[in-house]
Parts: structure tokens; sequence; C-alpha cells
């Protein structure tokens, strides 16, 4: 394994580590606090996400390319030529990066959890304060409704990094606003479809903080999780990542005017 390949198993680890460490955290300030701040501001959560993964994007992306979630890993291996040798190392390190991300927010927040479940008669192993960790269904959904939700919330993240990084795409954020975008398309699926199972998108997002949490005393309630939840938000995005993937590159790509153009001019020079 060579010093570069190292370092963008850092920098995956990192920008995961930079996600969860303030998405959690809002997690944490909008579930432990009475009144909290954004019950009745929601975008609040949801732009707090946005920049987390944009400011991930703009520490790490010169290095690894910033994936930050095994969903983009494996839309970008099938897609866009990513090498299949460091899909598992990457994922692996996406993970890693989430467990130590949940690590400093419960460095940060334990003694208000502590409290919010003493005020609340409520315990670790029962569930207490587990949203500020991992994902769990909302109102009235089930979980293979759950399933199918990731699956579409996460072909749409997909479809959408596709888009605003697609080279060909005119339209596409120059410079480097596309860091932005990214974040701001995080914010907008959490904040139109968030409720329904709390917007996971990324298995590493929900995986890592879980095991976390299951050592750190939520047993049970974290694994394998009240209706054996704890796989949904690690296949769903999967799968969505494959949907949006695939979803651009036949709805898209393949009109995109620049493409065409350059397909033209390189079809004139082979015949030149």
């Amino acid at each position: 394994m060579n010093r570069q390949f190292v370092g963008e198993l850092i920098s995956e680890a990192v920008a995961v580590m930079i996600v969860i460490a303030f998405g959690d955290s809002v997690a944490a300030m909008y579930t432990l606090y009475d009144p909290s701040p954004y019950q009745n501001a929601y975008w609040g959560v949801c732009i707090a996400w946005g920049l987390a993964v944009t400011l991930s994007i703009y520490v790490t992306g010169s290095v690894s390319g910033c994936h930050g979630n095994p969903a983009v890993t494996l839309a970008l291996a099938l897609y866009r030529g990513f090498s299949w040798k460091k899909v598992l190392p990457y994922w692996g390190a996406q993970v890693i990066g989430a467990f130590i991300g949940a690590a400093i927010v419960y460095t940060l927040y334990a003694p208000v959890i502590d409290h919010f479940n003493q005020a609340q008669q409520l315990t670790r192993e029962g569930g207490g304060a587990a949203g500020v960790f991992f994902t769990h269904p909302g109102l009235a959904i089930t979980p293979m409704d759950a399933l199918k939700n990731q699956v579409i919330l996460t072909a749409f993240l997909i479809f959408g990094i596709f888009a605003i990084t697609e080279h060909y795409n005119e339209a596409a954020p120059t410079a480097n606003s596309g860091a932005l975008m990214i974040g701001l398309l995080v914010a907008t699926i959490g904040a139109s479809m968030g409720y329904l199972e709390a917007w996971a998108l990324n298995p590493a997002r929900d995986f890592g903080p879980r095991v976390f949490a299951y050592f750190a005393g939520w047993n049970e309630a974290a694994f394998p999780s009240p209706g054996n939840y704890w796989w949904v938000p690690i296949v769903g995005p999967l799968i969505g990542g494959v949907v949006g993937g695939v979803a651009y590159q036949w709805l898209i790509y393949p009109f995109l005017p620049a493409r065409q153009r350059a397909l033209q001019e390189a079809a004139q020079k082979a015949q030149s």
C-alpha cells in the first residue's frame, strides 16, 4: 500500500468524521434540549448537515475526491471509472471516520445525554437519545417503507452529484462552488424528505455511529434495533446509489451537447 493511497484513506475517514461530528451534534441539539433551538426551525438542522458535507469536500476533495459515502464510492466505481480495488478500503475508512465522529459527539454531549434520559425516564438500552447517533423510522414508516425511501432519496443524491460534477455539463457549478451545491443538495433532501427516517443517504453515516453507540451502552437499541432495522440504512443507500447513477447515465449523460460535440470532434480526427 503506497503512501498516496494511505493518504486517500485518511482523507475519506476525515471527511466522514467531519460530517458526523457536526451532523450528529446538530442532532443532539435538536433532540436533547427543551426548548430545542431547532424544533421550530428544522431547516437549520438541514443546513448544518449540508454545510458539514460542504466543509468535508473542501478539506479532503483534493486528496481522495471526498466520496464520504459508500454509495458514492460504489456509483463512481460503476459509472465513472473509479478503481474497484479501492472500493472496500474506502468503505472501511468511511465507517472508521463515522465511528470517530460519533465518539467526538459523545465526548461533547455525554452529560447532556444522561441528563435528558434521566429527565425523560429513559435508558440507553431502551433507546433513550439514540437519535443523536443513528437513524430510525419516522411516523407511520415501517422498515420496508424506509428501505424504499432510502433507495429513492439516495438516488436523488447520486443523480444530483453526477450532474454537479459532470465536466460535460455546461450548466454545472464552476470553480469550487460544486461543494456548496452538493451541501445544499443534502440539505434540500433533508428539508423535504428527512422526517421519513432521518435521511441517512449514507451507509457509513448510520453504521459507524451505530457501532459506537452499541459499545457506549445502547446495546440492542443499536443492534439489531427495533424491528431489526439496522441493515436498512446500509442496503437502501447502496441500491439507491446504483439507481441514481444509472438514471443519470441513461437520462441525461447521452444528451449533453458538450459530450456530443466532443464525440463528433473525436470522430472527425479519427477520419482525418
